[in-house]
């Protein structure tokens, strides 16, 4: 049977891409295997898939018995359940080193770069295998999603590198064109409270506590009404109850360079502190990383 390339829960464009270009970049290696998601893509994400005419890959709620690389997480939080009864074979990440573990030595490509895809083109690199146009192409908007256009904290010289090259080979000659189309689909708020929480939502072990993050990136923040900022922190107060210490919402406003966040804790004056916040919706001028602008120092706190 096929070894599962697996991107982690509420799969965001490069958790999906990345399953589907490491699939390409391990089957070319000589690895028999086949792309797996957690759940159905986002809007953003359905925006690229059409735009570079790819499948979405198929969902996946079990992985017992099965050989399994993880792409995009290393965290147990973030994996299926039962993730305890398969063979990992490897990762490709760029976030903080998780709680996976592994019964026998594994392949893991992790580098502190803006996006997976970003390091998944590294290894291609490494190996000598030619992208394909399409498959570049939605690579290149995975990179261009995870870095917010190049202009997160987390954006690196190797991401534009590799941005550019792919997009070199998806001949693709207005990369901020397509970056911002691709930001209008991702803004798409006609959605249920709860789904517009969970469009890009990790959870988190933090010191045995369960913290769970959501971040919702739009064009500008003046798209959420009143009604609907009520309608999310309602929703946002039942996801807490569901078993969290913490959910936290933060809200993205790509062209301002800033967020705003909702918070509902046991906590939530120490969540708020930690993350430089007086109250709700204090715009957070640079904030636009959850991996590196809100996870740290919020695991600092929280850490046991």
């Amino acid at each position: 049977m096929s070894a599962l390339v697996l991107g982690h829960k509420n799969p965001d464009t490069d958790s999906i891409v990345s399953a589907l270009s490491a699939t390409y970049l391990l089957s070319k290696r000589g690895f028999d295997v086949v792309a797996a998601a957690q759940g159905n893509v986002a809007p953003e994400t359905a925006f690229v898939l059409e735009k570079f005419n790819l499948k979405a890959p198929e969902v996946v709620t079990s992985v017992a018995d099965r050989d399994v690389w993880l792409v995009d997480y290393s965290d147990l939080a973030q994996a299926p359940e039962d993730l305890s009864k398969a063979r990992l074979l490897g990762i490709f990440d760029h976030h903080k080193l998780g709680d996976v573990t592994s019964d026998t030595p594994l392949e893991c490509w992790i580098q502190p770069v803006g996006c997976s895809n970003t390091i998944i083109k590294m290894v291609a690199d490494y190996y000598n295998v030619e992208i394909p146009a399409d498959l570049a192409g939605a690579m290149l908007c995975a990179i261009l999603s995870d870095t917010v256009l190049f202009k997160s904290p987390t954006c690196t010289e190797a991401d534009k590198k590799a941005a550019a090259e792919l997009a070199q080979i998806a001949n693709v000659s207005d990369v901020n064109a397509l970056g911002m189309e691709m930001f209008k689909a991702k803004s798409n708020l006609n959605a249920s409270a709860r789904d517009l929480i969970f469009r890009d939502f990790k959870d988190f072990d933090m010191g045995g506590k369960k913290i769970g993050i959501g971040q919702l990136e739009l064009i500008s923040l003046d798209m959420v009404s009143d009604d609907l900022m009520a309608s999310l922190k309602a929703e946002l107060d039942a996801v807490k109850a569901e078993g969290r210490h913490s959910a936290i919402l933060v809200l993205t406003d790509i062209m301002q360079e800033g967020s705003i966040v909702l918070v509902s804790s046991d906590e939530k004056d120490v969540v708020l502190n930690a993350l430089g916040a007086k109250a709700e919706k204090d715009f957070l001028k640079g904030v636009m990383s959850r991996k590196k602008q809100v996870v740290p120092p919020l695991q600092q706190t929280f850490k046991a």
